[in-house]
């Protein structure tokens, strides 16, 4: 029996939301609102294709484990469209931009076979746990200094994905069950993410003025990044480089998310044994306590 849980929370996003919501990190802030923007395109990918596996998948804890998965991602595609709802209703260019997002997924559901699909979420969903753990190992630095009901609900989501970290890779294992498929699929998978992000980086750039997202967007691209690196070094730093995104995280940190990164693609990978956020049981222990983790610091009964 699946131990996850779809937690349903009402976030407030009604009033008025900044694109800068972590003044102190615009690189940071903005990244984060192209998860935001990614979620909304990119979970109704999952539902779409892990409805038609459940198809035939005959084992009955498989069948559980992604009924539940379906789930937890339902509620963060409802969570982060009220996040993207309220920057569209300050910047309503970017509706454009989050339409153009999905309709990216709407065309890879139509070209590609499901396996391709299951290859994707799997591969993509693979990253997050060591991801999210070194957002997560520094969540006092990355998130606590920023708007609180926009931090609050990202805390959320990547708490929820390191608890569901297995079920891409054991919804892939009972359909695909080629274990070098989804590794022979990831230059497709990146690819095609990286293609939805330049998409959102331009978007962000033209439909929100520099003076309220101070970056550009397209410098959390990896490729935009390294060139603009190459760019400061030729001209020995007349032409700055941008700064990093995460800010100055300790480097140990650093080359333990990238060990773990490449270790989330290779086969035989298990998601379970995987070193896990100290926070995300904090915030299990907030939630079950009853705190209103839709305000997570400043809730009553929030960690010191």
């Amino acid at each position: 029996m699946t131990a996850l849980q779809a937690r349903r929370l009402n976030w407030d996003f009604d009033g008025d939301v900044p694109f800068l919501w972590l003044p102190s990190n615009p690189p940071f802030s903005a990244m984060m609102n192209a998860i935001s923007v990614i979620a909304v395109a990119f979970e109704p990918y999952i539902v779409t294709e892990v409805r038609e596996a459940m198809k035939t998948i005959k084992d009955p804890g498989v069948r559980e484990e992604a009924d539940a998965f379906l789930r937890q991602e339902a509620q963060h595609t409802r969570a982060h469209r009220e996040h993207v709802n309220a920057l569209v209703r300050r910047h309503p260019g970017l509706k454009a931009t989050v339409s153009a997002a999905a309709a990216m997924y709407d065309r890879l559901l139509k070209e590609e076979p499901l396996a391709f699909h299951l290859a994707y979420v799997a591969d993509l969903e693979a990253t997050f746990t060591p991801t999210f753990k070194l957002w997560l190992d520094h969540e006092e630095a990355l998130f606590r200094p920023g708007d609180d009901r926009v931090a609050s609900v990202l805390l959320w989501h990547f708490v929820e994905e390191v608890e569901h970290r297995s079920s891409a890779l054991i919804i892939y294992d009972a359909v695909v069950q080629d274990a070098w498929y989804r590794v022979r699929a990831l230059p497709h998978v990146r690819r095609h993410v990286m293609a939805v992000l330049e998409v959102i980086a331009k978007g962000f750039n033209e439909h929100v003025p520099f003076e309220e997202r101070q970056f550009d967007a397209r410098n959390f691209m990896p490729r935009h990044r390294l060139r603009q690196q190459v760019m400061s070094l030729a001209t020995l730093g007349r032409r700055p480089a941008p700064p990093p995104v995460v800010g100055n995280l300790p480097r140990a940190s650093m080359l333990a998310c990238t060990w773990g990164l490449l270790k989330s693609q290779v086969p035989g990978h298990d998601p379970a044994r995987q070193p896990l956020p100290v926070f995300a049981d904090q915030w299990m222990r907030q939630y079950d306590n009853g705190a209103d983790v839709t305000h997570y610091y400043t809730a009553a009964g929030r960690p010191a």
